[in-house]
C-alpha cells in the first residue's frame, strides 16, 4: 500500500531537508545490505508471498465507473482495502502467506472472502466490483480532475509531476488498430490502469538474482495475464495498460528519469543498485517530512513508492519482537493486469512464485545468457501481441511464440520451483494447470474481449456487462464462452 501524507504544498526547504534524510537513510540501507541484515536472508527456501489487487467500482445501471469510493470505504471498514487515485478505484491487499503446503488455496480463499465483502458493500451503493486491466466502458470524461480521490498524496503527485513537466500536458500516444493520441492536463490517465501486483519476500544476497529473474519473466507474466485490449473504445495492445501507465506519469525530460519503466540494466550484486539509482536519477516528488527514527527508512520508502518500476524492490518491517522490528526485503512483480477471475489471479501468482524461485536458484545465472536489451524488447512485444508474441528467451536459440514457451520451458521450471518451496503437489497441478489450459487455448482476458467484440460488435457497455457476468461465475477465463 502506498504511504499516505498530510501535505500537498511544499517549500524549497522541504525538498532540501527531505533529500538530506533520504541520503542518510540510503546510506543506512547500504550498510544493511553489506551486513545482510534482512529477515529471510538465512532461509531463502522459506518464502512468504502475497498480492495487491486493484479493482473498479462500476455503476450497475450503465456499466460506467462509479465514483463512490468514500461511501464504499465507510461501508467496507477494512484496513486492507484502501483508495486509489480515482474515486472509482480501490486496492485489496492480502495478508502475507508462507509459501508452503496449500498456500495458494489459502491466498485464493482470502481473496474470495475479501471480494465478496466488497461486493456486498458496493451493492448498497448500487455499484459492483470488477477486476479488469482497463474498464472497456471508460471514457475520457471519466478522468477529469473532479474524479481524483481527495487525498493530499494524489493532489501532491499531480502537482509535482506537472511541475517537472513545466506545466505541459501529458500526451498519450499508443499504436493499434485505431491509434490513440490525446492530451491530458493531469495524471488521471493513471487511474485507467489496474493491476495484480505479486509480492515475494527475499534475502539481500539473492536479491539481484530474483530481480533479474523477474525481468526475464516479465514478458511471460504480461502475456499470460493480458487483460487490457481496449481504451476509450479503441482496440490497442493486448496489454494496453503497459504503455498507458508509462505515459500517464511521464515527467518528459529524459528517458532515464521516467517514473515507470522496464529499466536500463540488470542488477549487479544486489538490488541496492535500485535504491542508489533512486537518489541519483529520480527527483523527489513528495518531500513530506516525517518524525520517524532513521531506522524506519520512512523517507526512502516514500520516495521509492513514487518510482513505479515494473519489478520493484520494497523495504518493509517484521512484527515487533522485544521492542525491535527487523527489516525485510520484498520483490514486487507489477506487470500483470487485474482479473479476469480470482482463480486466474492466483494462478498468475503461482506461475511467478515457482518460476522466479527456480530461475533465481539456477547454478548459472540465466540473465547472463540474454542481453538486457533483448529482455526489454521481449517485454514490449509481449504487451503488444500477447501470447502470439515471438520472443528470444535465455535458453533458446530461436524465437518462440510465448504460448509455446510457457508450455515447453516455463511451466516445468515453475513446477520445480513450487515443489522446492514445499507447495503440495495437488496445489501445483491445480494452479499451474490453469496456466497450461490458458496457454493451450490462448484465451486470456484480452483474447476473450477481442473475440467478444468480433462476434457482437464494439459496444463497450455490453462487453463490460458480459465480462462482469462471467466474472461472477468464478470460472477461469479459458472456460468463458462468447454467448
Amino acid at each position: 500500500m502506498g504511504q499516505d501524507i498530510q501535505d500537498h504544498a511544499f517549500t524549497e526547504a522541504d525538498f532540501h531537508a527531505f533529500e538530506a534524510r533520504l541520503t542518510a537513510e540510503t546510506a543506512l540501507l547500504e550498510r544493511w545490505f553489506a551486513e545482510d541484515a534482512f529477515a529471510d536472508s538465512e532461509c531463502p527456501n522459506e518464502r512468504t508471498g502475497g498480492f495487491e489487487l486493484e479493482a473498479w467500482l462500476i455503476d450497475r445501471r450503465d456499466q460506467t465507473p462509479a465514483p463512490v469510493i468514500d461511501a464504499f470505504l465507510e461501508q467496507v471498514q477494512d484496513p486492507l482495502i484502501v483508495p486509489e487515485l480515482a474515486r472509482f478505484n480501490l486496492e485489496l491487499n492480502s495478508t502475507p502467506e508462507p509459501l508452503a503446503g496449500k498456500a495458494l488455496s489459502r491466498l485464493h480463499a482470502e481473496l474470495e472472502r475479501t471480494l465478496a465483502h466488497c461486493q456486498t458493500a458496493a451493492a448498497a451503493l448500487d455499484a459492483r466490483i470488477g477486476t479488469i486491466g482497463i474498464l472497456p466502458s471508460l471514457r475520457p470524461e471519466h478522468l477529469g480532475p473532479a474524479q481524483m480521490t481527495p487525498r493530499p498524496r494524489y493532489r501532491a503527485l499531480n502537482e509535482q509531476i506537472l511541475r517537472l513537466r513545466a506545466g505541459q500536458p501529458i500526451r498519450l500516444e499508443i499504436e493499434g488498430e485505431r491509434p490513440l493520441s490525446i492530451e491530458q492536463p493531469d495524471v488521471m490517465l493513471e487511474a485507467a490502469a489496474t493491476s495484480f501486483q505479486i509480492h515475494i519476500k527475499i534475502g539481500a544476497a539473492e536479491s539481484a538474482r530474483v530481480f533479474n529473474a523477474s525481468k526475464l519473466l516479465a514478458p511471460i507474466s504480461v502475456a499470460i495475464g493480458a487483460n487490457s485490449p481496449y481504451l476509450f473504445g479503441r482496440e490497442l495492445w493486448y496489454e494496453t495498460r503497459i504503455p498507458l501507465f508509462e505515459q500517464a506519469v511521464s515527467v518528459g525530460d529524459s528517458p532515464l528519469r521516467e517514473r515507470v519503466g522496464f529499466g536500463i540494466r540488470y542488477a549487479g550484486r544486489s538490488v541496492m543498485d535500485c535504491f542508489r539509482s533512486n537518489i541519483e536519477r529520480y527527483p523527489v516528488l513528495l518531500p513530506h517530512l516525517m518524525d520517524e527514527p532513521l531506522e524506519r527508512l520512512a523517507h526512502l520508502r516514500l520516495h521509492n513508492g513514487t518510482i513505479w518500476r515494473w519489478n520493484r524492490p520494497l523495504i518493509g518491517f517484521e512484527p515487533e519482537v522485544n521492542g525491535h522490528q527487523r527489516p525485510h526485503l520484498r520483490m514486487e512483480h507489477r506487470v500483470t493486469a487485474a482479473g479476469p477471475s480470482t482463480i486466474d489471479n492466483i494462478a498468475n501468482a503461482a506461475l511467478y512464485f515457482g518460476a522466479v524461485h527456480c530461475l533465481a536458484g539456477e547454478p548459472a545465472p540465466p540473465e547472463r545468457a540474454l542481453p538486457f536489451n533483448q529482455a526489454r524488447v521481449n517485454f514490449y512485444l509481449a504487451a503488444r501481441y500477447g501470447l502470439a508474441a515471438e520472443i528470444l528467451w535465455y535458453d533458446s536459440r530461436e524465437r518462440m511464440p510465448i504460448h509455446r514457451l510457457i508450455l515447453e520451458r516455463v511451466l516445468p521450471k515453475a513446477r520445480r520451483g513450487l515443489a522446492a518451496l514445499g507447495i503440495d503437489q495437488s496445489e501445483i497441478d491445480d494452479w499451474l494447470g490453469v496456466i497450461a489450459a490458458r496457454a493451450r487455448t490462448r484465451r486470456t482476458g484480452a483474447h476473450w474481449q477481442r473475440a467478444w467484440v468480433a462476434k457482437h460488435g464494439p459496444d463497450m457497455a455490453a462487453l463490460t456487462e458480459a465480462y462482469l457476468a462471467l466474472q461472477a461465475t468464478g470460472k477461469p477465463v479459458h472456460e468463458w464462452t462468447l454467448d
